[in-house]
């Protein structure tokens, strides 16, 4: 039988065929390797669809397209405004604790800032203790040399606009407790200096925090006080000649703030930093990674509808993470010893957070977002000398501590402190002193009423009301808050050295009262 075509359906039939024939042999010819081919690995191309953490990606041949590209470029900006926080977290506290205090009437340069009747938790200052007599002001070098006069018998550090250690000042520095005159230069000074007189400090950037302690002897609180008042100065060398009379500010009881924002308000805060201080005050990478959110020396912070939102997420994130990192840290060098829940906030030792080449990003978060002052004596205290710190957030159990909850713990006996120690208890939130209805927020072992056990030893009992027979042994804690808790010791003994000597952990007791944090682990 023949098949018979129509001869317009016949022309269609072979101009498709043709087609398609011509189709093939173009695609053919460009399946054929070129001659200069490459023998191309498969890991270092890109498919044309990518499923990810941010949504699918599409390519074309390696190309994005207009939606993957904007959704990288948020991701981006999102992760360099997390970044930009954990990084930025010393610059704004330092910056936040100069701001603070100079709100209160201790300006720069020219005042001095004394708690002359002890801390309470009315001042919001990192883990701050209500044992000794504080000490602070802020000296900004951008007009030129500063003085500062240091009392005698006190200690504590300067520290830069980065929150990095500049020198001890007191028992540790170089007027070795006798008291000084010291002179801060600005960073790029050229001028005349004196050339004796003075111990010169030459710091890398304008603003900077003198943070130091006077003890306090046998209960005599004004002692203290009034043994840095008669010495304590600061002044610009220009007024060296005729010193103005010393302005003192008593801070004791007064409600201000010196802990960093941890909303949108902390780039803010950044910015404030990046354009006062010198352009080659920090590491070109921070000074890069800030630049990156649009934190720019000379050039206003003014994101847009998008830029703001993205940061403002990534604040939100990024706060979350520094509170994890501190309270729920998964680098098991916080643990200060390993069947216990006390934790270090110096990770390997070390002030600088520089431990074989790395710098350690984690830890140098941890301990920022958690205190104030920094300084290799902290971290280096040898036997008899200096103070040692230990920091616990939970229970035996790994609970968080609770404030409607009762604990108790004890520290056995001899406990390894040649001059006293110490339990504070902190909010949560703030990392600040614990408002309750005790001033002292903690206890110490200058007390004379704490009672020792028949061993030697001491329990301290932490609740919102004092167990029977235990008030003078009792911290008190706020239903319905979280806390945490520093432990110190003043002129730590080779026991705590070589771990031979070990606090119990925080036990809890039977007894609740309402508002406790529930479900929290």
């Amino acid at each position: 039988m023949t098949l018979l075509i129509p001869q317009r359906t016949s022309f269609t039939f072979l101009l498709t065929a043709t087609l398609v024939f011509s189709l093939a042999a173009t695609f053919a010819e460009a399946q054929t390797a070129p001659k200069y081919s490459a023998k191309v690995p498969p890991y270092i191309t890109t498919p044309d669809k990518v499923e990810t953490s941010i949504g699918t990606l599409k390519f074309f041949d390696g190309l994005p397209d207009a939606e993957t590209v904007q959704k990288v470029y948020d991701n981006l900006d999102r992760a360099r405004g997390m970044e930009a926080f954990l990084s930025g977290i010393p610059a704004a506290s330092l910056y936040a604790a100069c701001e603070g205090i100079s709100q209160v009437g201790v300006k720069p340069n020219a005042a001095i800032g004394i708690m002359q009747d002890l801390m309470d938790a009315r001042s919001v200052f990192l883990t701050a203790n209500s044992t000794t007599v504080y000490v602070f002001g802020c000296v900004d070098l951008k007009d030129g040399p500063v003085v500062v006069e240091v009392p005698p018998g006190v200690l504590g550090p300067v520290d830069d606009a980065f929150f990095r250690w500049v020198t001890d000042v007191g028992l540790t520095g170089p007027d070795k407790g006798q008291g000084g005159k010291y002179l801060f230069v600005p960073p790029g000074y050229t001028g005349n200096l004196p050339s004796d007189g003075y111990l010169i400090v030459k710091p890398p950037t304008y603003s900077n925090l003198i943070f130091y302690r006077a003890f306090v002897k046998d209960g005599d609180i004004a002692a203290a006080s009034n043994g840095v008042k008669a010495k304590a100065r600061v002044y610009p060398l220009s007024a060296a000649g005729s010193p103005p009379a010393p302005a003192f500010v008593d801070l004791s009881g007064v409600q201000f703030n010196t802990v960093h924002a941890n909303t949108f308000h902390f780039y803010e805060e950044i910015n404030e930093v990046v354009q006062h201080e010198p352009a080659d005050a920090f590491d070109p990478e921070i000074v890069g990674l800030f630049a990156a959110v649009g934190i720019k020396k000379g050039t206003p912070f003014a994101p847009d509808a998008r830029m703001k939102g993205i940061l403002t997420d990534a604040v939100a994130v990024a706060n979350a993470t520094a509170r994890a990192i501190v309270f729920a840290p998964r680098d098991e060098r916080v643990k200060f010893y390993p069947d216990r829940q006390w934790a270090t906030a110096f990770i390997g030792g070390k002030y600088d957070f520089l431990l074989d080449g790395e710098r350690m990003l984690d830890a140098r978060t941890l301990f920022h977002y958690y205190a104030t002052g920094i300084t290799p004596a902290m971290a280096f205290s040898k036997p008899g000398t200096g103070s040692a710190y230990a920091y616990a957030g939970r229970d035996a159990k790994g609970e968080y501590l609770d404030g409607a909850k009762t604990y108790k713990i004890t520290l056995p006996a001899p406990i390894p402190a040649a001059q006293f120690w110490s339990f504070m208890v902190y909010d949560g939130q703030t990392r600040s002193m614990l408002e309750t209805d005790q001033k002292l927020a903690g206890l110490d072992s200058n007390d004379r009423n704490i009672k020792k056990n028949a061993d030697g030893s001491v329990t301290i009992w932490f609740a919102p009301r004092a167990p029977a027979g235990q008030e003078a042994n009792w911290v008190q804690t706020t239903p319905g808050k979280s806390w945490n808790s520093l432990l110190r010791l003043y002129a730590p003994l080779v026991p705590w050295f070589d771990k031979t000597w070990k606090p119990g952990d925080f036990e809890l007791q039977g007894g609740m009262f309402d508002g406790s944090v529930r479900g929290i682990r």
